[in-house]
């Protein structure tokens, strides 16, 4: 696969519930069309020329070695490292960035550093080695395969997502599900709460709307739909004693 060497690797992520992150690849196979807001930003600045491009994905080879110098530097101030806000970090297909992955999570765990992962591939078993303290996630937005081949075109199967983590989760593993970009019934009809109980298991799970799609904006009343679903969340999530965070400008009272 393609390669590309970065001077930097960790940073402090600007999203509201990270800490650190790493993107140790460039772009994404999955090819998401919701729209994807790593796309979009990797285009505007140049990082990318099209789509093709971007789901034709580069690794960087000196990823390791760049870490290896940055851990010393930010171990005082780092809570966790996540894995990861502008890929996938076991993106479908792609050998490579899964074993670089696990390459990094193990690196991070040798100094004690948490590691959070999030992917809407396959969780691999390896994952099960490492430190107990770290933390999987899948994101999951239906249980629709029709929509997953639509809108996440090269990803994984919602429910082989949602098998490989209930195996980490059985290893004693903190797991959790981010519900984002959830879609409106306009897009696609669906229940809630199917999703919600096929991961009812889960330690946390986080709930956000779709952004930056015109559909949403032409569904009548999307806000107070935002607005009911948010609160489902938080009620499922009270009721089975699960942690649970709605993203910014998912709820809005006018």
């Amino acid at each position: 696969m393609r390669k590309i060497k970065r001077k930097t690797l960790l940073y402090k992520t600007g999203v509201e519930y990270g800490d650190y992150t790493i993107n140790h690849a460039e772009g994404c196979y999955h090819g998401c069309l919701y729209p994807c807001y790593a796309f979009m930003m990797a285009k505007r600045f140049g990082r990318v020329k099209s789509y093709e491009d971007w789901i034709d994905p580069k690794i960087v080879s000196n990823a390791l070695s760049i870490l290896e110098k940055e851990i010393p530097k930010f171990i005082k101030k780092i809570k966790s490292v996540h894995l990861s806000f502008t890929t996938d970090p076991f993106m479908a297909g792609y050998p490579e960035i899964s074993e670089l992955s696990i390459d990094i999570i193990k690196l991070l765990n040798s100094h004690d550093i948490k590691c959070t992962v999030l992917t809407k591939s396959i969780l691999p078993i390896e994952l099960s080695n490492t430190l107990k303290k770290n933390e999987f996630g899948i994101t999951l937005i239906s249980l629709n395969e029709e929509f997953r081949k639509r809108m996440e075109p090269n990803s994984k199967p919602y429910l082989d997502r949602i098998k490989s983590l209930k195996y980490l989760h059985d290893k004693g593993f903190q797991t959790w599900v981010s519900i984002e970009p959830y879609p409106t019934p306009n897009i696609i009809e669906q229940d809630l709460n199917d999703i919600l109980e096929s991961i009812s298991f889960v330690d946390k799970i986080i709930f956000g709307r779709l952004h930056y799609n015109k559909l949403v904006s032409a569904y009548k009343g999307y806000q107070v739909y935002y607005n009911s679903l948010s609160k489902q969340v938080i009620e499922f999530c009270t009721l089975n004693s699960i942690r649970f965070h709605i993203k910014d400008k998912t709820v809005v009272y006018k």
